[in-house]
């Protein structure tokens, strides 16, 4: 699943640039997620870095962006050219 940042966002600016996909940029109101690009991670870190950083914990999975590991490797390997 990609992840998506809720309006609980405080605009904070700490999760844009730990995000290693640049996948994180801000919306109308607060910051948001392009499911496109998001990874959670997988490929780069252990665990999705913006929600590491999040102080208000705002950042959840996105329920209507259904994927499972392989297919974010997949993504991942699309994205960065990883064999």
């Amino acid at each position: 699943m990609a992840l998506r940042i809720t309006d609980e966002c405080i605009n904070c600016d700490v999760c844009e640039p730990q995000c290693p996909n640049e996948a994180i940029s801000m919306g109308a109101e607060f910051y948001v997620i392009d499911p496109d690009l998001c990874t959670e991670c997988v490929g780069h870190h252990e665990e999705p870095q913006c929600k590491v950083v999040c102080p208000v914990e705002c950042i959840e999975l996105h329920p209507q962006w259904q994927e499972g590991q392989e297919s974010l490797m997949a993504k991942y390997r699309r994205l960065t050219g990883a064999a």
